[in-house]
């Protein structure tokens, strides 16, 4: 289970490097993607994945407590994905496209961040 956990972290520091350095990319994806379902199930799915993971592992990270409150916030993030529906997902997205010309960066940045942090913390 650890390995999948350091495959999210990977995935998400790609993820970030790619919106850190090209951010077209992954926002013109969402552009063309947030009106079908199954981004919506994705974020919520993936997110449940993670946070069940990290619950779950924690014990063998190097920082337990850290890696059980982020498990936490992604079951929580993919309980209220779920209870906003659809369309409070589709106007999430919206507002996050929105301001992603100005933000864009930073979140690559912050997301990038994260993705060492879960490998880090597992290796």
């Amino acid at each position: 289970m650890i390995s999948v956990i350091i495959l999210f972290g990977a995935l998400i520091l790609i993820a970030g490097l790619i919106i850190l350095f090209s951010p077209e990319i992954v926002l013109g994806y969402l552009k063309d993607k947030q009106e079908r379902p199954g981004l919506h199930i994705l974020a919520v799915i993936g997110r449940l994945i993670l946070g069940i993971l990290l619950i779950s592992q924690a014990a063998q990270a190097k920082f337990p407590l850290i890696i059980e409150i982020l498990g936490w916030l992604s079951v929580i993030a993919a309980v209220v994905l779920t209870v906003i529906g659809r369309k409070g997902f589709r106007s999430l997205v919206s507002w996050s496209l929105s301001i992603a010309k100005t933000y864009s960066r930073v979140g690559g940045l912050l997301a990038s961040a994260f993705g060492v942090f879960l490998i880090y913390a597992f290796l």
